[in-house]
């Protein structure tokens, strides 16, 4: 293990890979929670799947901004490991939507369908990208977030347009998690400028984004949240919901207690 990188320089380009590799770990980490008790096995064993996904996509970006910070500073050598189990709340950059508690069933697929939709229209942007590396992870990710948001379109018609019950369930969850959309096209500092040198256009993914969002919720009979609602924001400056730090309690604390520790 290197040393905790708190006091490493980082550029806009490191901070934009850990915003990508820290929201996909922190989701990963909250649809793990699902392993063992999903509505049927067929299910469990489908989300979790979708949790390994999101901590392989993790590991490629946390890979990929260890390198570049060891290219700053030579100095110190920084792991994936230090990244993703060294690190403080504040020093996460994770959209808030990923760190929510995962609710009852319909509450989990709104926020795989909302975030896997998200990441389907950015990775096809960031594959065009001057960045061969980020370019790489998003192609190979592309396929996976495509499976993703199939699977959680599905499962929100299914619900949607099912029993009274179950509708209410969905219906509930779309409302209470639309608050926190916005954050995914609410540039940080180092977002807006890393955007600009790898030419993503966010204008077009929020637009892409809110056509999809309308066709399905349309087709599972729900009604489409106000987009002039107040939005949550802070995730990618360090702010967070009180809910990241018993997530980072729980997965760092083999690394934290056992510093240095080779399995």
């Amino acid at each position: 293990m290197g040393s905790k990188p708190t006091n490493n320089p980082e550029n806009d380009l490191v901070k934009y890979t850990l915003f990508l590799a820290d929201s996909s770990l922190v989701m990963g980490h909250r649809l793990s929670e699902w392993t063992g008790h999903g509505p049927m096995l067929e299910q469990d064993i489908a989300i979790s799947n979708i949790a390994l996904d999101l901590i392989g996509q993790a590991r490629n970006f946390y890979q990929y901004a260890a390198e570049i910070i060891n290219q700053i500073d030579p100095g110190k050598i920084i792991t994936e490991d230090d990244l993703a189990y060294l690190r403080d709340a504040n020093e996460f950059k994770n959209l808030l939507i990923t760190e929510l508690p995962n609710g009852d069933w319909a509450k989990t697929i709104g926020k795989i369908f909302f975030f896997s939709l998200w990441q389907i229209f950015f990775y096809q942007q960031l594959i065009l990208s001057s960045d061969k590396q980020l370019s790489a992870i998003a192609e190979k990710s592309l396929k996976e977030v495509t499976y993703h948001q199939k699977w959680s379109s599905e499962w929100v018609i299914r619900l949607g347009d099912g029993t009274e019950g179950s509708k209410k369930r969905m219906q509930n969850a779309i409302d209470e998690l639309w608050p926190y959309t916005g954050e995914m096209f609410a540039g940080a500092d180092f977002e807006t400028n890393q955007q600009k040198s790898l030419c993503i256009n966010v204008t077009n993914i929020k637009s892409n984004w809110m056509d999809k969002v309308q066709k399905v919720l349309e087709e599972a009979t729900l009604s489409f949240p106000s987009e002039n609602a107040w939005m949550h924001g802070g995730g990618k400056k360090g702010i967070h919901t009180e809910h990241l730090g018993f997530i980072l309690a729980e997965m760092q604390f083999l690394q934290r207690a056992y510093p240095g520790l080779e399995w």
